[in-house]
C-alpha cells in the first residue's frame, strides 16, 4: 500500500515539474520573438555638404638651410685652428690654417723659375736661346705659380658661407688623415651650419602632390615653443614618389634671425590648401568594426538602420569629413543610438 501512494506522488511530481519547464521555455521564446521586432528610438542629422577650410598637417623635422663638411684637399698636419664649437663665422673668414711647409718650398721654387725665366725671356728677345727651350720654361713657370696658388687656396679654409660652428674634430698640431670621421661618414676638421634661415622636411602622401606647390606660405610651430607660430615658405618638393612609402618630401624656409630653432628639433606644419565642400557628420556617428581599420555609419531609410561603410577624411573640431559614394545630400545620418545597431534593425526617430 505505500509503495502505491509513493508511486503515485511521484508521478505527479514529475507532470508539475514537466509542466513548469514547459512554460519558462515558452516566456524565453516569446522574448527573443519580441527582442527581433523591437523598434530601437535613433536620433539623426540631414547630411548637408558643408564648405570648409582644407589643410594638411605634418610632423617636421628641422635640418640646416646648409651644412658643410670642411676639410683640407690633402692630408696634413693641422697648425692652428681659430674657431671653437657653437662660434659664429662670416662668409670668408679663415678657421684652419695647416701646414704651410710644402706651401713654403713651392714659393721657393717659384722664385727661382720666375728669375730664371726673366733671364730666357731676354735671350729669347735677342734670338740667342731657341723657342722650345723658352717654351719649356714657360710651362714650369706657369705650373709652378698654379700649384703655389692651390696650395695657399687649400692650407688656409675659410668659411663659404656664413653661420655656426656646430663640430670640431681636431686640436691644434693633429695630422688630418682624410679618412671619414663623422657620423655622415664624410672626412671634416670642423663644421659649418647655416640656421637663419632653417629648413622644416616633411613627408607627403602623394595625393597632396597635386596641391602643393613651391612658394605656400605655412604654419610652422616648434614642440619647445607650445603656442608661438613662425611663417613658413615651400622651398623645394622633391620631384620622386617613394614606391614603398608613397610619400614625397617637401622642404620649407623658416626665417630664424634669433636662432630658436636648431636642427634637430621636432615640429609641425600646417599648409592651408584652400576652401572645399565636404560631408561632416559629429565623430560619435562613426564606428568602427571590431577587429578590422573599417569605418562606417548607419542612416535612416524607410525605418530601416542601412549600414554606410565610409573613409575617413580631415577632422573639423568635434566633426568628420565622411567620403562614400553611397552617401547623398539630404540623407538621415543615425547620430544617437547607433552604437548596437546591425544592418535591417527597426529604427524610430525621436526628438
Amino acid at each position: 500500500m505505500n509503495f502505491k501512494i509513493n508511486l503515485i506522488v511521484l508521478l505527479v511530481a514529475t507532470t508539475l515539474f514537466a509542466t513548469g519547464c514547459g512554460n519558462k521555455g515558452g516566456e524565453k521564446a516569446s522574448d527573443v520573438k519580441q527582442d527581433s521586432i523591437k523598434i530601437r528610438p535613433v536620433k539623426v542629422m540631414s547630411l548637408e555638404p558643408q564648405e570648409v577650410s582644407r589643410t594638411i598637417n605634418q610632423t617636421a623635422s628641422f635640418v640646416a638651410y646648409h651644412e658643410n663638411y670642411l676639410t683640407a684637399a690633402s692630408p696634413g698636419r693641422i697648425e692652428k685652428i681659430y674657431v671653437e664649437v657653437g662660434d659664429h663665422v662670416k662668409a670668408g673668414q679663415l678657421l684652419v690654417q695647416m701646414d704651410r711647409t710644402q706651401l713654403k718650398q713651392a714659393e721657393l721654387q717659384l722664385e727661382n723659375l720666375k728669375t730664371d725665366f726673366g733671364r730666357l725671356d731676354t735671350l729669347q728677345k735677342t734670338g740667342t736661346v731657341t723657342q722650345q727651350k723658352y717654351d719649356q720654361l714657360a710651362t714650369q713657370y706657369n705650373v709652378a705659380k698654379e700649384n703655389v696658388q692651390f696650395l695657399k687656396e687649400n692650407t688656409e679654409l675659410r668659411a663659404p658661407l656664413s653661420g655656426v660652428i656646430t663640430s670640431k674634430y681636431f686640436e691644434d698640431g693633429e695630422m688630418y688623415s682624410g679618412s671619414p670621421n663623422t657620423s655622415a661618414g664624410k672626412a671634416a676638421i670642423v663644421t659649418l651650419m647655416q640656421l637663419n634661415p632653417i629648413k622644416a622636411v616633411i613627408n607627403m602622401t602623394e595625393k597632396d602632390f597635386p596641391r602643393i606647390h613651391k612658394g605656400m606660405k605655412v604654419d610652422v610651430t616648434a614642440d619647445v615653443y607650445p603656442g608661438k607660430v613662425f611663417e613658413g615658405t615651400v622651398y623645394r618638393i622633391h620631384p620622386a614618389i617613394d614606391p614603398a612609402s608613397r610619400t614625397f618630401t617637401v622642404e620649407i624656409t623658416v626665417p630664424n634671425t634669433d636662432e630658436k630653432i636648431r636642427p634637430g628639433m621636432y615640429g609641425k606644419v600646417a599648409i592651408h590648401v584652400g576652401r572645399d565642400v565636404a560631408n561632416l557628420v559629429p565623430a560619435i556617428a562613426v564606428l568602427k568594426q571590431e577587429g578590422t581599420n573599417q569605418r562606417y555609419l548607419f542612416k535612416y531609410v524607410n525605418g530601416k538602420a542601412q549600414r554606410v561603410d565610409i573613409q575617413l577624411g580631415e577632422r573639423f573640431d568635434a566633426d568628420i569629413e565622411v567620403i562614400s559614394d553611397k552617401l547623398k545630400p539630404g540623407d538621415q545620418i543615425i547620430v544617437v543610438g547607433q552604437a548596437n545597431l546591425v544592418e535591417g534593425n527597426d529604427v524610430k526617430i525621436v526628438k
